[in-house]
């Protein structure tokens, strides 16, 4: 499975953005998926994940509130709606997908990665 960000770039604060990732499957709805994100020098953080219906959807506490996490399954994609973005929220965002029922907020939990797309929020 190869998974492709796309999306990111510079945003002042209090701007947003959307994330945007296309799995290449047929099997899509047999993947949970989720979104971490890495800042300079340090470790990657889970940011939220979503069950393959969509009907379950997990949170990291920084974000809640002001990150959506949502798929639409006729086009492979899982999508990360940022709205008041904070300086502290630039990072290199990551999707990922684990052929798995269950969501994680663990890297191990998930199998397949895409490369990653850098979001900059400037004060």
């Amino acid at each position: 499975v190869q998974l492709v960000e796309s999306g990111g770039g510079l945003v002042q604060a209090g701007g947003s953005l959307r994330l945007s990732c296309t799995a290449s499957t047929r099997t899509f709805t047999s993947y949970a998926m989720g979104w971490f994100r890495q800042a300079p020098g340090k470790e990657r953080d889970f940011v939220a994940a979503i069950t393959w219906t969509g009907g379950s959807t997990y949170y990291a506490d920084s974000i809640k509130g002001r990150f959506t996490i949502s798929r639409d399954n006729a086009k492979n994609t899982v999508y990360l709606q940022m709205n008041s973005l904070k300086p502290e929220d630039t990072a290199v965002y990551y999707c990922a997908a684990t052929p798995s029922l269950r969501v994680g907020r663990r890297e191990g939990d998930y199998v397949y990665w895409g490369q990653g797309t850098q979001v900059t929020v400037s004060s």
